[in-house]
């Protein structure tokens, strides 16, 4: 018999979209349900999210007149990932209508499709995309809740709190799923709770030990506990240990949350993990306090490794920008690489970049540099500067003709999609020509680790042995991703979370 503090049907560890879409699938159906937090605000990294949510075939789709549907959606992940994870891969396409259909029967929440191009080019993709994204929140909907959630990446990194007006992107999710949580009456959101380990009896997990205003607090978990509270990523340690490129602080991740607790107390209970040297890749734009910044929607410049030359088609989407990088870099020295752009935005960065920290404050710290000319930027930035100038001529070349011949950069519906209308003959193909010109000092970045803990179909964690812990579950970047070393499209990461949570919670139900 345990001795515990408190004592709940479901506890769920974490709260970013998959841990409250479980929380909810838990407590909507009658189980009492408890979602423990380790920090003082919810989201995590959901929160800082565009929370498109890849959730293919669903009514939202239906309801924009969208020509796809489940089995488009399962060619596309077949034919990109293959058969090795073919049974989870069913699982998730199969049960993301059921999830949105639960969801969209709450009052605070409803999604729309906004179009954002599926990322590989294989049967079944959706050039306009198919992933969906809650509706914009204003926060008096929700009352005290809204003060509980994460910030916007660029507000918390710098403890401004949360801008004004309506919550967007990833805290609209995270505002709806609290207040849809806390509405079921079968509920507790905690903050401040760290678990430190997972309680075993009889080969079967039946709660979690934690740390709750400095004290152990010990919480029973009648049907089981979820645990979806993210990844490695800010664990510098354990991200060296695991051979995970990158550095922690140059993560999108929470800094003081993500750390891998639960994929060790996983481990500790006898879990298996998988993918663990792996990431949601994206290239970052080098901090002055050596943090980095997301970078996404390129539309002009180019990228050079420290040899002043091109190795990639910069407009690739974000994680296959990372591989590309990483890869360059084991054979050559691309961390950090080098964006050269011009002045044609103003001695703006031609790209997304989040936060966005302004010109003059990188150009003080080094981690931009400026000159009017290409020779001379080469100096400054440690290029040599016959090969920057002969790169910068033939990707000028490039542009006239509208054909990037070396990385066929424009080809694809994806490159183009940040770009403004242009008469040129190819909008993702502007040459840098305009002086002054600038180098921004781009590293390796990652949206959070995907590698953990290996689990089943619903959710439930694995031993080495291919056998099931009872009692235990694991989704999102806790758990290892069924998209292996791909990224197949936009809300991917939020979409199988979601999913996987669901089904955990199902199967606690029975």
């Amino acid at each position: 018999m345990q001795a515990w503090t408190d004592e709940f049907d479901v506890v769920v560890v974490g709260s970013g979209g998959g841990a409250l879409t479980g929380a909810y699938a838990a407590a909507a159906q009658g189980l009492r349900t408890v979602v423990l937090e380790k920090t003082d605000l919810f989201g995590g990294t959901s929160s800082y999210s565009g929370a498109s949510i890849w959730l293919p075939g669903t009514q939202v789709q239906e309801r924009a007149g969208l020509p796809d549907s489940t089995e488009n959606a399962r060619t596309y992940l077949r034919n990109l990932l293959g058969d090795a994870e073919s049974v989870r891969q069913d699982a998730y396409v199969d049960t993301a209508p059921v999830v949105v259909e639960l969801l969209e029967k709450d009052p605070n929440i409803e999604f729309e499709f906004r179009a954002f191009p599926d990322y590989y080019r294989r049967e079944g993709r959706m050039d306009s995309g198919r992933s969906i994204n809650p509706l914009d929140l204003d926060p008096a909907d929700i009352g005290d809740l809204a003060d509980k959630v994460r910030p916007e990446l660029d507000q918390d990194r710098t403890g401004q709190g949360h801008a004004p007006g309506k919550m967007i992107g990833g805290r609209a999710l995270i505002g709806r799923l609290l207040a849809a949580v806390a509405g079921t009456g079968n509920a507790e959101l905690r903050t401040g709770v760290n678990v430190t380990g997972l309680v075993v009896e009889d080969g079967r997990v039946v709660g979690v030990e934690a740390e709750a205003n400095g004290e152990t607090v010990r919480i029973g978990a009648g049907r089981g506990v979820l645990m979806a509270a993210g990844g490695i990523e800010g664990n510098a340690a354990v991200r060296e240990q695991s051979g995970t490129p990158g550095k922690a602080a140059w993560s999108m991740g929470p800094f003081d949350a993500n750390t891998g607790d639960p994929i060790a107390a996983g481990v500790a209970a006898g879990g298996a993990t998988a993918l663990m040297d792996q990431a949601w890749f994206c290239p970052g734009v080098e901090q002055p306090d050596g943090s980095a910044a997301f970078l996404v929607g390129i539309r002009g410049g180019i990228v050079v490794d420290k040899a002043g030359e091109r190795y990639l088609n910069e407009s690739l989407p974000y994680d296959q920008f990372g591989r590309a990088m990483h890869a360059r870099n084991t054979t050559g020295d691309a961390v950090p690489s080098w964006m050269i752009f011009d002045s044609r935005e103003g001695g703006g960065l031609p790209g997304i970049s989040i936060p966005n920290t302004a010109p003059a404050k990188h150009l003080a710290a080094g981690t931009w540099v400026q000159a009017d000319t290409v020779e001379e930027l080469a100096e400054k930035a440690g290029l040599p500067a016959d090969a920057l100038r002969a790169t910068v001529e033939q990707f000028n070349g490039y542009a006239k003709t509208g054909v990037d011949e070396a990385f066929h950069r424009g080809e694809d519906p994806y490159d183009a999609f940040f770009c403004p209308p242009s008469d040129a003959p190819n909008a993702a193909l502007s040459a840098v020509a305009t002086g002054p010109f600038y180098a921004a000092r781009i590293v390796l970045s990652d949206l959070g680790t995907k590698g953990g803990l290996v689990t089943d179909v619903d959710a439930r964690v694995l031993r080495a042995d291919g056998t099931p812990i009872e009692g235990l579950y694991a989704a999102g970047n806790t758990s290892a991703s069924l998209s292996g070393e791909f990224y197949p499209g936009p809300g991917v990461p939020l979409g199988t979370a979601m999913v996987f949570s669901f089904r955990a919670a199902q199967h606690m139900i029975g």
